[in-house]
């Protein structure tokens, strides 16, 4: 499998976020991506630095006037007296406000969904080089069908193309499906298996045909982002019935969850896609510190294999897990399990 990777991810190393009301450490560390390329690096699996893109394939996702917010908003931030360390929202826009804010407290409540989100001095450096390797890996793919792994940190399926959300920024698993179709994929299926509903990446593409988006993920009745995910979600416009929301109860182990993916693979096979991109969530584990599901480490060997088994290019990209003792070790059976089921 290639790997595409890059340290300048680093730049974004946040501290805290906001978790019922207290503000706690921030699980979504650069120690994540080095436990990542331990694994990867120890599974024998070839490493190749991401190149630099531009932000031509950023900005044909993200709104111009939020990636402005992400690259300028810590300027602004730092201006403010006795300001924080890190930029997070307190207030955001309800049902009955819409104006467009201009003061910096208030873009922040207008662009960071939540306040899971937190803006540092290197966050807007941390996830353009998060893009990049979305970016590189799409582009490999794309060239000669042969599968890939973009080793993206920070994560990306909860940003909006005009919000920011859930730790995530800039949509890699949205940027890589759109820079497959301008390679000349003319349909493109997200696989979401995060824990949590991937909702920016089905905002963006909601209204489309040509991408299709499918998402296994904790019920979001209980389960962050709570305001999507639900099965009654099915697209809209031209997108109608090219989104699948596939939400499963606390607790669910590897045969209800390999169960639910056989039915995402069907709807897949039904749209006919020429190009898989599977948006790959590790948080379902058992052993994850934002544990909802139950997956085993054998189970994620054979998720691995069962996608590897539908034979279609495939891209896949890093979205959660966060640090337990079993992290790497839930990677590398991915990444073998779809060896295996390629084979």
């Amino acid at each position: 499998m290639r790997v595409v990777a890059t340290d300048r991810h680093a730049a974004h190393a946040p501290s805290g976020f906001i978790a019922r009301g207290n503000r706690v450490a921030n699980p979504e560390t650069p120690e994540r991506a080095a436990i990542f390329r331990r694994a990867v690096e120890a599974g024998g699996h070839a490493v190749i630095e991401a190149g630099g893109h531009g932000l031509a394939p950023v900005a044909a996702i993200h709104a111009a006037d939020y990636l402005e917010f992400l690259e300028t908003g810590w300027a602004e931030w730092e201006q403010l007296p006795d300001h924080a360390p890190e930029i997070l929202p307190n207030v955001h826009p309800g049902r009955n406000m819409s104006i467009h804010p201009t003061h910096i407290v208030g873009k922040a409540g207008h662009y960071q969904a939540d306040t899971a989100c937190p803006i540092g001095p290197g966050t807007w450096e941390g996830a353009r080089a998060s893009a990049d390797v979305a970016v590189s890996a799409a582009d490999m793919v794309a060239a000669d069908g042969a599968p890939a792994y973009a080793l993206c940190r920070p994560p990306g399926h909860h940003a909006y193309a005009d919000q920011a959300g859930g730790f995530c920024f800039l949509n890699n698993s949205a940027i890589a499906a759109q820079r497959l179709r301008e390679s000349g994929a003319k349909r493109v299926t997200i696989l979401d298996v995060d824990v949590h509903h991937g909702n920016g990446t089905q905002g963006i593409f909601y209204r489309r045909a040509d991408v299709q988006t499918v998402s296994i993920h904790g019920d979001p009745h209980a389960y962050y982002p709570f305001f999507t995910g639900y099965a009654d979600e099915i697209g809209a416009g031209p997108g109608r019935g090219a989104n699948l929301n596939l939400p499963l109860p606390r607790g669910t182990g590897d045969a209800g969850y390999l169960d639910t993916l056989e039915g995402a693979l069907a709807a897949v096979e039904a749209f006919r896609p020429d190009v898989l991109v599977v948006a790959l969530g590790l948080d379902p584990s058992e052993k994850d510190p934002l544990a909802f599901l139950a997956v085993t480490t054998d189970g994620f060997g054979r998720i691995g294999e069962r996608i590897g088994r539908t034979g279609y290019p495939t891209l896949i990209v890093q979205e959660g897990g966060y640090i337990s003792d079993i992290l790497g070790d839930n990677l590398a059976a991915v990444l073998a399990g779809f060896e295996t089921g390629r084979r």
